[in-house]
């Protein structure tokens, strides 16, 4: 049987997974963290505020709270980070198949919609 290149794929974000995992249980050990999926999903949330608050500051419709525009802009590359990072935990720990979902969702949807004003959403 060949492999595909969504097999690759998938492989990838669930060894993804389990290293976010790794760090973020030696997060929650230290601070006495219960992550329960409603902590997940509050956590991507936190972190969507966050990306929001640096985001608005970085085009000038925040406060910069003393940081230079290079600074914000790393700011903003951080909390996107931090939001995909705990999206990809909250799956790895539902077991969602994120390879499968992603090109269901997304890519497959993208496909279907070339040509069209259709698309994901």
């Amino acid at each position: 049987m060949q492999d595909s290149g969504s097999d690759r794929t998938n492989v990838r974000w669930a060894e993804l997974g389990q290293r976010l995992d790794a760090i973020s249980e030696v997060y929650a050990e230290r601070y006495g963290i219960d992550r329960t999926p409603a902590w997940h999903a509050m956590k991507i949330c936190e972190e969507s505020g966050e990306l929001m608050q640096w985001f608005l500051a970085s085009i000038g419709q925040g406060r910069a709270r003393g940081k230079t525009p290079e600074q914000l802009q790393n700011s903003v590359d951080d909390e996107i980070a931090d939001v995909i990072c705990h999206a990809v935990l909250m799956a790895h720990h539902r077991g969602t198949d994120l390879g499968a979902v992603i090109t269901r969702k997304w890519l497959r949807a993208v496909e279907s919609a070339e040509g069209s004003r259709g698309g994901p959403g």
